[in-house]
């Protein structure tokens, strides 16, 4: 019986393969924050989620875990995650919501705001550095493709 090493290759695709959207839009997303993340964590000890909970908490303070995964895109757990976190590091505290005090909800410390507009100027410069590969007129279309996939979602 032949073993492993006789058996014959198996052939290679005639062409390039083609990913599913969704797994290119992820890869995408990947390498457009992998030099930020790296940066983040680096100086200042940040995950991505956290930096994105961080951001959305700049601009919309007191939400809840609910209303900030529904904003980012993400699960609750993740958001959940993220602002424990924060929390352990004292740049979020949770106040509870007096509506329903089953609920907290978000709100970044005096650490929490500095750390936010840091990291808000390296990801200022990031995107500055993706924006300059594309023209204006390529750049409105992506955007345009980009809020279209989002509302479809």
């Amino acid at each position: 019986m032949p073993g492993p090493a006789s058996r014959p290759a198996a052939p290679a695709p005639a062409g390039p393969l083609r990913e599913p959207l969704a797994f290119r839009l992820a890869r995408a997303a990947a390498v457009a924050t992998r030099p930020l993340q790296a940066q983040a964590d680096k100086v200042h000890q940040v995950t991505l989620g956290e930096w994105r909970l961080l951001a959305l908490l700049e601009a919309h303070p007191g939400l809840t875990v609910t209303q900030a995964a529904e904003a980012l895109g993400l699960d609750k757990m993740a958001v959940s995650r993220a602002a424990d976190g924060l929390s352990r590091r004292r740049r979020l505290q949770r106040h509870e919501d007096p509506a329903d005090q089953r609920r907290s909800r978000l709100f970044l410390t005096g650490a929490g705001h500095a750390l936010a507009a840091a990291v808000a100027a390296a990801g200022q410069a990031e995107e500055e550095r993706l924006r300059a590969g594309l023209d204006a007129q390529a750049l409105a279309h992506f955007e345009a493709v980009l809020d279209r996939l989002i509302a479809a979602g």
